[in-house]
């Protein structure tokens, strides 16, 4: 930080002397002129300012433009002010003294109020910078949980809850808070879905109980919701119903992609029921891409794909290490908009993102014109990147993209 304030204080000093030279000149009279072209020097160094946070990724553009306003404007009431002679006496000095405080100060100001001072801030050891920190998120959490005590109607507030609780492996919670969102909403497939994994999860990952009640519940309302279907599946797989298990995961393959990942784990699970059943249910082959059955509409700003960890790197994970798979604007603050959950056996793993799992009102994938869907493995559990977690990024991407590719190849120092 101290190299950035050096450098900042230069940069203005080489300003200075640019624009303080013509206003100390003895013989020079201070007119009119003078004074709006030390108004116009002013405005372009700070706008020279503006434009290189931009280019640094410091500023938004949003944020740019708005700076850019507030500056015109301003240079419009100067130069105003300056041709109506308002003060013209002896302000050769006098402009001098001002434009060196000003030019600074204005810098620093507009810094401050539209920029990212954080980031001249030391960053975590181990982390790129731009991950999104455990504190962030729980701050994420209270500040939803505060506005929710408030407003305990907020059947979408309940369901970011409950997700965001999940990220944080806080299922418990998780559970209560997607208790609450099932309350106050119509029925929903999905939700039931996240509902019952929530439940499972804070029973210690067994299904039986409540979690499969919650489960039949979703596929009441929607008979091809794949999470239920796959958790059905497993209910019965658990129950040594291999029969009814095969039943289930093949209404999946009816649904999802051919050629996906998905298709082919279901297909492998398939498999081990049917050899565990003693061979008395034949496993559904993949069908023809020509005949393949029209995936369900996606949802608002969906972005779908795989995740697969580099064979390279596959020694360093086990089988039960967290996978976080995230979105995040591809410009400006890095603040993951969604994340989800899961498991190292789980890859290669098909994923799918969307509006509906926006982390906080306001953050929706839609809303950027440029994502980057990344993949992390945390041996920890903990959602801020630590040394030793496996992680990967795909190329920039926009909502509503199918098929994008993260593969986890490098570690996290």
């Amino acid at each position: 930080m101290t190299a950035f304030w050096v450098i900042a204080v230069l940069l203005a000093a080489g300003a200075l002397a640019f624009v303080l030279p013509p206003l100390l000149g003895r013989r020079r009279k201070a007119t009119g002129a003078t004074q709006d072209a030390t108004n116009v020097a002013v405005y372009r160094d700070q706008l020279r300012e503006l434009e290189a946070d931009v280019a640094g990724g410091t500023l938004a553009r949003d944020q740019f433009d708005e700076a850019r306003r507030e500056l015109e404007a301003r240079l419009l009431d100067d130069v105003r002010d300056s041709a109506t002679g308002a003060r013209a006496a002896t302000p050769g000095r006098m402009a001098a003294v001002t434009a060196g405080i000003a030019i600074p100060l204005v810098a620093i100001l507009l810094y401050l109020a539209v920029g990212t001072p954080n980031a001249l801030l030391p960053q975590p050891a181990g982390g790129d910078g731009h991950g999104i920190t455990r504190q962030q998120i729980e701050g994420m959490v209270d500040r939803l949980s505060a506005r929710l005590a408030e407003n305990p109607d907020d059947a979408t507030g309940w369901a970011m809850l409950g997700r965001t609780n999940a990220v944080l492996g806080r299922f418990p919670e998780a559970a209560s808070a997607y208790a609450n969102a099932v309350k106050r909403s119509p029925p929903d497939a999905q939700l039931l879905a996240d509902y019952a994994d929530a439940l499972a999860m804070a029973q210690g990952r067994r299904l039986e109980g409540e979690p499969e009640r919650v489960i039949a519940q979703a596929l009441k309302v929607d008979p091809k919701n794949v999470k239920a279907l796959a958790l059905a599946g497993t209910v019965a797989f658990e129950k040594k119903d291999f029969k009814g298990a095969i039943a289930l995961w093949q209404r999946i393959l009816e649904v999802v992609p051919p050629d996906s990942d998905m298709a082919g784990s279901i297909r492998d699970s398939i498999a081990d029921a049917e050899q565990l059943s003693g061979g008395a249910a034949k496993a559904q082959p993949a069908p023809k891409a020509a005949a393949a059955t029209k995936p369900a509409a996606s949802a608002p700003g969906a972005i779908s794909g795989t995740v697969r960890l580099a064979p390279a790197l596959a020694a360093k994970s086990a089988p039960a290490d967290t996978v976080f798979i995230f979105a995040r604007p591809a410009d400006g603050p890095r603040m993951p908009l969604v994340v989800i959950r899961k498991q190292v056996r789980e890859l290669p793993a098909a994923f799918s993102l969307d509006d509906t799992m926006a982390m906080s009102a306001g953050m929706k994938l839609s809303d950027h014109p440029r994502l980057v869907v990344g993949a992390r493995i945390s041996k920890s559990g903990s959602a801020a990147p630590q040394p030793g977690d496996l992680e990967g990024l795909s190329a920039p991407v926009k909502a509503g993209d199918t098929g994008v590719s993260v593969v986890i190849g490098s570690e996290v120092r």
